[in-house]
């Protein structure tokens, strides 16, 4: 019989897993080198995770559900699109920039190596925000707020891959180290003026100048 482990420790673990994944993928991670990172042993784990893919999951289900309750309430909370775009933006800066081990679990598994899970985790992590950010667009568009008139769905997928980028730029070195040779040295280390730059050219691209900015 052992004994069943706080709240407190779960949430070590599943940090350290996050950390182990996000630095060497799942096929490279340890189970070993997380039970040592969390305080607990190897045995723990398999009593709680059959195994570490299970445990994988586990971590990705977990900083998605910490994301999307962040993102969420970002948009639930402003129904106007370029208030939308703006909170979205300095809210995935700020958790990049403070949190990049959620990003770099991101960024690891949309490289390949997850490849056997791709499509049941492209369904959980992209689905509702494709939704959504469709939804916004379109409302927008109907209610003459918005002057750029492309199909919402793809209005939406240009609108991600921009914050998708703008994640892996504060979170996973390659794409910081690009963002330092396009942007220039100095930005590196200041998202919000590069949070500001984006949202002027996301407002000016889809026909809403500054209405964004301030």
């Amino acid at each position: 019989m052992y004994k069943k482990l706080e709240p407190e420790a779960l949430q070590r673990i599943m940090e350290a897993g996050i950390e182990e994944f996000a630095e060497c993928g799942l096929d490279r991670a340890a189970m070993s080198r997380i039970a040592k990172a969390s305080g607990v042993s190897v045995g723990v784990l398999y009593k709680y995770y059959k195994d570490k893919d299970d445990f994988f999951l586990a971590c990705v289900q977990y900083s998605l559900r910490l994301l999307e309750e962040t993102m969420g309430s970002v948009v639930r909370e402003e129904d106007d699109l370029l208030g939308c775009i703006r909170n979205l933006i300095h809210t995935l800066v700020k958790e990049a920039h403070e949190h990049p081990a959620y990003y770099k679990l991101y960024n690891e598994i949309t490289s390949g190596s997850c490849k056997k899970y791709a499509k049941e985790l492209a369904a959980q992590i992209e689905g509702s925000t494709a939704k959504i950010y469709a939804e916004i667009i379109e409302r927008a568009q109907k209610d003459g707020r918005m002057e750029f008139s492309g199909d919402p769905r793809m209005t939406a997928f240009f609108f991600d891959n921009l914050l998708m980028m703008l994640q892996f730029s504060f979170s996973c070195e390659y794409y910081r180290r690009r963002m330092g040779i396009f942007c220039g040295e100095e930005y590196m280390d200041q998202p919000e003026a590069i949070g500001e730059a984006l949202i002027q050219f996301v407002a000016t691209t889809l026909g809403g100048g500054n209405a964004c900015m301030h």
